[in-house]
């Protein structure tokens, strides 16, 4: 089984932030597949699926994004899910909205979802598929960037990385190599 998690925060007040990118990614993937009902499990949000015979879980955490491996931990465990059999989806500040990037293992890079996942899980080699959010252009805080809602370039660039992560997401769950070769 291969185990998608995508980060982000619970409720309505954070739906559609910057942040939730890797919600945004999974909901795209699930609604391009036709998958629907999405279960209460793990301390998130579940859909079980398969594609061309291989199972696969879809994980959004409800615990809010500084304690997420809370949540990957617990389905882990229970499925019986090798880490490296898992990719997390996240925005990343450092890359232009809407730009992409795939690593197998690495550091959090500030990132306190991924942080909290490396930490729990005691490792770092779990694939993971970053979505550019970029920096703030204002002088405002990075926390008010985060959990501000896309407008403009963000909502296009996030639009169409959705659409190529949920390409992504289905190369990993047939086992294929993932390359971003292209951006939007």
């Amino acid at each position: 089984m291969r185990l998608i998690c995508g980060l982000g925060n619970p409720g309505a007040q954070y739906q559609d932030t910057l942040h939730n990118a890797g919600f945004m990614a999974l909901d795209r993937f699930a609604e391009q597949l036709g998958l629907e009902g999405w279960k209460t499990a793990h301390q998130g949000l579940t859909i079980k699926g398969s594609l061309s015979g291989n199972p696969f879980l879809l994980l959004k955490p409800q615990t809010f994004m500084n304690l997420s491996g809370r949540s990957l931990v617990s389905a882990l465990g229970y499925f019986k899910v090798d880490l490296t059999d898992t990719l997390v989806i996240s925005d990343d500040l450092d890359l232009e909205a809407g730009r992409l990037r795939f690593r197998e293992k690495g550091g959090h890079g500030g990132h306190n979802g991924l942080r909290n996942i490396i930490e729990l899980t005691g490792s770092n080699q779990f694939n993971r598929i970053k979505m550019g959010i970029g920096r703030p252009t204002h002088t405002g805080k990075v926390t008010n960037h985060v959990l501000g809602k896309a407008s403009g370039d963000q909502k296009i660039g996030l639009d169409l990385a959705c659409d190529q992560v949920s390409r992504y997401i289905e190369d990993f769950i047939l086992g294929n190599t993932i390359q971003i070769e292209s951006n939007p």
